[in-house]
């Protein structure tokens, strides 16, 4: 029989977001998937964007996800070494204020999605857009997320694709879609540091003291005892 699963073949409304669907000149709607392209690292993103720039592809709606390390413009926390924490206080309004980058990201979203409409559209990569922020004084991380609706490819590292958690923050869907992995013998390698973490020994030593005075001071001992006792047994 038919098959059941798709209902494109049916006929029927697919049931998906307006982002997923293209408008075809007789008014049906047809289900467009996005091509994900994974990459080992940021650098290979650049070289592959100069590359798709030389193709007649040039004017294909993209988007880069790349990290806050690569994307922030604001001058202090892009300065900070906790990039992702200061960001989410600041869009939190823990201390008063928000990010008066993130509120204009539209403006560099909407200067691509405009081009790529008019078809003067070129590919580019993560610095282009960080330099067209910074004129803009627009955030390029939120901006690039919001160019992911309107993608046809979407450019990323693996662990965008592969660490679930990433996935989820970054609402990435991947299924009925296109997943292209450049280099991927890489992949093992990949998986397996995301599910890996190293630490010192002096960070141990550290945590070993913090967890003695929270166990002589008698808070939540419970807790902190057999914690205690994983540091001494790694040390």
């Amino acid at each position: 029989g038919p098959c059941t699963e798709c209902s494109c073949s049916s006929g029927k409304e697919p049931d998906k977001d307006p982002s997923q669907t293209k408008k075809k000149e007789n008014g049906d709607r047809l289900c467009v998937p996005k091509i994900f392209f994974g990459t080992r690292t940021h650098k290979q993103i650049t070289q592959i964007s100069r590359e798709l720039k030389r193709t007649a592809y040039s004017c294909v709606p993209m988007t880069i996800l790349s990290s806050r390390d690569y994307t922030c413009i604001h001058p202090v926390v892009s300065n900070s070494s906790n990039r992702n924490e200061m960001c989410v206080e600041l869009l939190e309004g823990k201390h008063g204020r928000s990010c008066s980058y993130y509120h204009c990201a539209h403006k560099l979203s909407e200067h691509h999605a405009l081009q790529s409409a008019h078809r003067v559209y070129q590919a580019w990569d993560i610095e282009d857009l960080v330099s067209l922020g910074r004129k803009l004084r627009a955030c390029p991380y939120f901006a690039a997320r919001e160019l992911m609706v309107g993608a046809d490819i979407v450019f990323c590292p693996y662990n965008y694709l592969l660490d679930p958690q990433i996935r989820e923050s970054m609402d990435i869907k991947l299924k009925d879609q296109v997943v292209i992995l450049d280099e991927a013998h890489n992949i093992e390698d990949c998986a397996r540091e995301s599910v890996s973490y190293g630490v010192t020994e002096s960070q141990l030593r550290a945590a070993r003291e913090e967890l003695d005075v929270m166990v002589s001071n008698s808070i939540r001992q419970k807790h902190h005892e057999p914690l205690r006792a994983v540091c001494c047994s790694l040390i």
